[in-house]
């Protein structure tokens, strides 16, 4: 596990390379601060407005650039119809930068961000038209990105990591990732296993959560896993009250409601994806406690089978 100082000093190197690239690209970042390091860290490169952003936690096999280029290119987009989305910063070019063995995108500052109660509910009708704006992205994407290869690369780095998680756990997991994967392979193997339900550009990410507020907007953000999937998949474990509020601005945009039986398939998807995240606890030791409900929470239901 890496400590609390390799941690920091992870943080400082992401932060130094940001400010080196910044300059380089003519930004005056002489008052660079870190404001979050979680998966990644961001960085405010003041006096510039603008914020770097450096994925420094990965999932074995994943590399950032490709997921980096759907970010940039679904939030130009975005931003060419008029939609409220953050954008890349127009004042270096709009595209991946790596800079001492880090990759890292610009974004314009966001300013007067307002603290946020994420009151999922009340965000449905702006993923429902979310879902309505992605249904209509011209370019292409993958089907589940970062789902294919990931898990069974997680699963076999957590076999005999007893401290991350139980063998029984890691058996489960597999036995229901084995029944649930076929589905996310193709469109035509997802239809197979779920006829008659369509599948369409989605944001890929819990896009109720990754919401930015201002005093006057609400900005679309974090486009790194848009690609195509049924909707369930962006509404997994938000709720019944949720769901409903879906589907009452769903019908009014032309959008299909939710099908219940497809978001119990993509709830437990989304139960093995976190699961498999405890990959990542050696570089992130903080997944093991933020992880330990939904572990608990899924021991408690029933098995997935066929």
């Amino acid at each position: 596990m890496i400590t609390e100082e390799e941690r920091t000093a992870r943080s400082q190197r992401a932060r130094d390379a940001a400010v080196a690239a910044a300059t380089a690209l003519g930004l005056d970042a002489a008052e660079a601060e870190v404001v979050y390091d979680v998966f990644s860290v961001v960085v405010d490169l003041a006096p510039s407005p603008v914020v770097a952003r450096v994925p420094v936690v990965t999932p074995r096999g994943l590399t950032s650039s490709g997921f980096q280029r759907t970010e940039l290119a679904v939030s130009r987009w975005m931003a060419s119809r008029g939609e409220p989305t953050v954008v890349p910063s127009g004042l270096v070019p709009a595209e991946p930068v790596v800079r001492d063995g880090f990759a890292m995108t610009f974004w314009e500052k966001v300013d007067g961000i307002v603290p946020s109660d994420h009151d999922v509910v009340k965000r449905m009708p702006a993923v429902a038209r979310l879902h309505s704006i992605l249904a209509e992205y011209p370019a292409e994407t993958g089907f589940f990105p970062g789902m294919q290869g990931y898990l069974d690369l997680a699963f076999d780095d957590l076999d005999g990591r007893e401290d991350l998680l139980p063998a029984a756990d890691l058996t489960r997991a597999r036995a229901e990732w084995a029944v649930l994967s076929p589905a996310i392979e193709s469109p035509s193997a997802f239809d197979r296993m779920f006829p008659g339900v369509t599948v369409q550009v989605v944001h890929g990410d819990a896009p109720y959560y990754n919401l930015i507020e201002t005093a006057d907007s609400l900005l679309y953000s974090d486009y790194e896993h848009v690609g195509v999937a049924p909707v369930e998949w962006d509404l997994a474990h938000t709720g019944e009250e949720a769901i409903a509020a879906y589907d009452a601005a769903a019908v009014g945009l032309g959008l299909r409601t939710v099908d219940i039986g497809v978001l119990r398939a993509m709830e437990r998807l989304r139960d093995l994806q976190m699961i498999a995240c405890l990959a990542m606890a050696p570089q992130l030791p903080l997944l093991v406690d933020g992880l330990s409900s939904m572990l608990e929470t899924w021991r408690a239901t029933k098995p997935w089978h066929d």
